[in-house]
Parts: structure tokens; C-alpha cells; sequence
């Protein structure tokens, strides 16, 4: 039996106790503590998430693919961990970075412990560290590579750990959605999450990284939903006959995502109603021509507060992404991809002023760059859902074909009563 093995499994607080570690950024600063969960090297994006709770949903987001994520609350692992609460079918991030981790978990729903999770799914971490420090350094330099180095990894002199981090990928150009997508197509169906009837309509759901809480969201609405892979095509995407087309959040760059680009401006030419959400915003804002670019820091956490400038209406929302879209930010615009029509900034981040979403005034597509699925979050964003609702249902009937509040013709006016309202229970 070798070492890491031994010391897997010991007792939480054995293992906590007996193991340096080191997260080594690739600017050469070194933060040592102690080992928390597997041992060994994890090399990754360092990246902080500033939400106080909802640690299980965060590392089974697949949009923290090759991340490690230090949290910036600084007790984690309260309530230990469960088999509902998690967002995919595993854990995503790459390593993990906590101050003071639970030495045993406290809650009537815990099944076992964030620390035997980690271990049994292999994730790397490290405790005892100064996550203050950490997340302002990151704040101050932007996110960078870096290591997490425990066991004997961590006997390596600190040249030597800083050349494996340098020698690690960068996001930019990082292709991820594909890595994990389903590989194959799945239903989610309305009766199973307690709508009452029939489904009202089904949309097609390209999973770039999406978190299962979405498709829930829709069928409780009763929206039957076709979640299909990442690589899915156009003839994949009418095969399901859809009222509606929705791309999911998910890791990487989106620059990379030329594929899905091109599925998506299928997608609009055939004038089906799209509703993006992060990736799938950033996918959109590609499509209609414009560019994106790497935030310094990103915005990760379940506190981030947005402006709908359609209502007026600030929102504090759930996000977890490093890329942004670069579009004008004041007025509606032409879309550079000229047949798409007039696009606007629907939405602004309130602490920087980055695009949080698009609405197409021409065709009848929107997106929102953060996840209103709210998993975990506020429920601030649900509205979107029934948004998107409201334009299937206006498409369909031939009273709206797009978000502009212009009728189609004179005989199918708008509805002036559509509902933009936080309706969890909307049957």
C-alpha cells in the first residue's frame, strides 16, 4: 500500500493533520497548508467563488472544468454532502482551495463528508491557507495558472513546482464543452417534476456543460426538454421537432466554439425562438458577429448584482464565468452579421459594467450570462424562464416573433400582459 493510499484512508482529521500542501501560483507566489481530500498534483485555473454557501453545487458545475476554486467563506464542508444536491454527475473543478474545513459535518440531509467526497473522487485539495490573501492577490494580478501540490508532490523545491504550473495550459483557447457534455441525448419530461398535464411546449438543449437544475426549471413550467450533446447538429436539433432552442452554461473559451456557433446561426436563420444562458450567451454574441474576450478575475459567486434594463429591475444573481461578450452597451445596434437585425445590451453587471445579456429586437432570440436556474443562488432571474415561454408561446400564435414589443402585423397584436414575474409555481 503506498503512502497516498494509507493516508486516504485515514480518519478526515488524520489526514488533515499528517499532510503539507502547497498552492504554488504561477506569478510565484506559494501559499502552504494542509492536504484536504486526494493527494498528488492538480494543475489548473486559480480562480475564487464568492458564495457562503452551496459548496456542492459549485464543484459539480462543469463550468469549473480545469479550475481550482479557492472559497472565499471560510468555513466549508458544514453540512457535508448528499446525493441531491449535486449539479451534475460528478465533480468538476480541478482542485479545491478552503481556510477552515469542517472536521465533521453537521446537517439532517448530510450522506457523508466534503472531505471523503473529494477522496473518493479523486479531487486534490488544500486547507489552512489564507483564502483572504489568495483571492485579493487574484484580484489585484487576475486569474492565473497555478498548482495544488500535496504528499510527496509537495517535496519538489519551488522552482521546480513553479516550472510545472508554467508549463500547464491556459484557459485561452481552452476547448472544454465537448469534455463534459453527455454523449448521449436524455429527456427530462414535465410530469416528473410536478406539472400537472400535458407539455405546453419542448425545446432542444445543447449541454455545453449544463447544470441539472436547468431542464428541471423547464419542466416544471411544463417544457418538455431534449438535452442533446455538445456536438449535436442542426438535423439532431429538428429531429426532436422543437418550439424552442436553448444553450446551456459551460466551461472554457469561446472563442473555440466555432461549431456551435455555426449550429446556432442555423438555429436563427430557421427563426426558432433561442434563449442562451453564460456559454450560451457568449455562443449568441458570437453569432450575431461580435467578439469576446477574458475577464481579469471573472464574476463567480451567488452575489452578483445585474441590472435588467428592459424593467429596470436589479437582480442579484448567480454567475460563474471568466469570458465576456464585447457589444455596445447604450441603444439597440445592428448586429454585425447584418441578417440578424437589431441587437441590445438587455442586461449590465452593476459592479463593472460588463454585457450580462442580449436581446435580438428583430429575431426572437435573448440570452442572460448568468445562471438563473438558481443552484445554488436567488431566484431573482427566474422570470427568464417564462420569458422564454412568452416568446414560444408569441412565435407560435403569430402575435410576437421577437422581444421588441412590435407585433408582427396589425392582426396579432402584442400581449401587453406577458408575465416577467418570479413564477416558481407557474402551472
Amino acid at each position: 500500500m503506498t503512502a497516498t493510499e494509507v493516508t486516504a484512508n485515514a480518519a478526515p482529521e488524520a489526514r488533515a493533520v499528517s499532510t503539507p500542501a502547497a498552492l504554488v501560483l504561477e506569478d510565484g507566489r506559494i501559499f502552504r497548508g494542509r492536504s484536504y481530500g486526494a493527494q498528488g498534483t492538480a494543475l489548473g485555473e486559480a480562480v475564487f467563488a464568492t458564495g457562503m454557501t452551496g459548496y456542492q453545487e459549485t464543484i459539480t458545475d462543469p463550468s469549473y472544468a480545469r479550475q481550482l476554486v479557492v472559497q472565499t467563506a471560510p468555513h466549508i464542508g458544514n453540512t457535508g454532502v448528499n446525493s441531491e444536491d449535486a449539479e451534475s454527475r460528478r465533480i468538476w473543478v480541478a482542485g479545491y482551495i478552503v481556510r477552515d474545513a469542517a472536521r465533521r459535518p453537521s446537517n439532517w440531509r448530510s450522506e457523508r463528508s466534503l472531505d471523503d467526497e473529494l477522496v473518493e473522487q479523486g479531487i486534490i485539495g488544500i486547507q489552512g491557507v489564507d483564502t483572504r490573501a489568495i483571492t485579493r492577490h487574484l484580484r489585484e494580478h487576475k486569474t492565473m495558472r497555478a498548482g495544488i501540490f500535496s504528499g510527496d508532490a509537495a517535496r519538489a523545491t519551488e522552482k521546480e513546482l513553479v516550472d510545472l504550473v508554467l508549463a500547464s495550459e491556459p484557459m485561452e483557447g481552452a476547448r472544454l464543452a465537448e469534455e463534459v457534455s453527455v454523449d448521449e441525448a436524455y429527456v427530462v419530461e414535465p410530469a416528473d417534476h410536478g406539472w400537472d398535464g400535458d407539455a405546453r411546449f419542448t425545446i432542444a438543449a445543447v449541454d455545453l456543460g449544463i447544470k441539472a437544475m436547468t431542464p428541471i426549471r423547464f419542466a416544471e413550467r411544463g417544457v418538455r426538454v431534449h438535452v442533446l450533446p455538445a456536438t449535436a447538429t442542426l438535423e439532431d436539433v429538428k429531429a426532436v421537432d422543437p418550439d424552442g432552442f436553448f444553450m446551456s452554461n459551460g466551461p472554457g473559451d469561446p472563442a473555440t466554439a466555432d461549431a456551435q456557433v455555426k449550429l446556432l446561426r442555423s438555429v436563427l436563420d430557421e427563426k426558432l425562438p433561442y434563449f442562451g444562458i453564460c456559454f450560451g450567451n457568449q455562443i449568441l454574441g458570437r453569432a450575431l458577429g461580435f467578439g469576446t474576450y477574458k475577464l481579469r478575475y471573472g464574476h463567480r459567486g451567488i452575489n452578483q448584482p445585474v441590472m435588467d434594463r428592459r424593467t429596470g429591475k436589479v437582480e442579484i444573481t448567480s454567475q460563474n464565468h471568466g469570458f465576456a461578450v464585447d457589444a455596445p452597451l447604450d441603444g439597440a445596434t445592428q448586429a454585425p452579421e447584418e441578417r440578424y437585425g437589431r441587437v441590445e445590451v438587455s442586461h449590465i453587471s452593476l459592479n463593472d459594467d460588463v454585457v450580462e445579456g442580449l436581446a435580438c429586437l428583430d429575431i426572437p432570440a435573448f440570452s442572460v450570462q448568468y445562471h438563473p436556474e438558481a443552484a445554488a443562488g436567488p431566484h431573482d432571474a427566474a422570470y427568464l424562464f417564462d420569458r422564454f415561454i412568452d416568446l414560444m408561446e408569441g412565435t407560435r400564435d403569430g402575435r410576437s416573433a421577437n422581444l421588441s414589443g412590435e407585433p408582427v402585423d396589425s392582426a396579432h397584436p402584442v400581449n401587453s400582459d406577458t408575465n416577467d414575474n418570479n413564477t416558481e409555481d407557474k402551472k
